[in-house]
């Protein structure tokens, strides 16, 4: 079993923590985050440290103390140094661009996508000759990230034949072998 929600969380310089009641509040340089949290989990705030303690040992609690000790201190990572995707547009003739918070994708379709991103995630396409285009997300709010680059990936999935597709940056794919003469 795991033992994360027992280590405690540090709050570095420039990040402010508002526990009132129920709901966590993080503040920092480049955002605001908010969490919920259920079940009975406390949350204590002591000489800059965040520590969180299950009122029992069963398994409920033991599984919201590990998650909820995570989340926040992806919050906490997220409001002072931000989180980062990169996709990458396996294929020939696969491009992206960005006009502001709006990607445009050419993935084989007949027609681009062209898909609004939420404002808190920061959009940048790098498209240089002889590699494969890069698109990157960063944003405060790891969750949003994550959940806008499996939307991006889930266009165009790279196949297990020549590896075409959108692929995160580093994704190892299992690649199968074609047919055999």
């Amino acid at each position: 079993m795991s033992r994360i929600g027992k280590s405690p969380i540090a709050i570095p310089a420039g990040v402010t923590v508002t526990i009132n009641g129920d709901t966590v509040a993080v503040k920092g340089k480049l955002g605001e985050l908010t969490q919920e949290i259920t079940d009975g989990i406390v949350i204590k705030e002591e000489e800059g440290v965040i520590v969180l303690e299950r009122p029992s040992e069963s398994k409920s609690h033991k599984a919201k103390h590990g998650l909820y000790r995570a989340l926040i201190n992806n919050m906490i990572e997220g409001v002072s140094k931000g989180w980062t995707k990169e996709l990458e547009l396996v294929g020939v003739g696969y491009r992206a661009s960005n006009q502001g918070n709006v990607l445009d994708l050419a993935v084989g379709f007949s027609h681009n996508i062209i898909l609004d991103i939420a404002p808190e995630v920061k959009v940048e396409t790098v498209s240089d000759k002889g590699k494969n285009p890069i698109v990157k997300l960063t944003s405060f709010d790891k969750q949003l990230v994550g959940q806008v680059a499996a939307k991006i990936r889930s266009f165009r999935a790279p196949e297990p034949y020549k590896g075409k597709g959108i692929k995160f940056v580093g994704e190892e794919l299992r690649r199968k072998a074609g047919k055999s003469a």
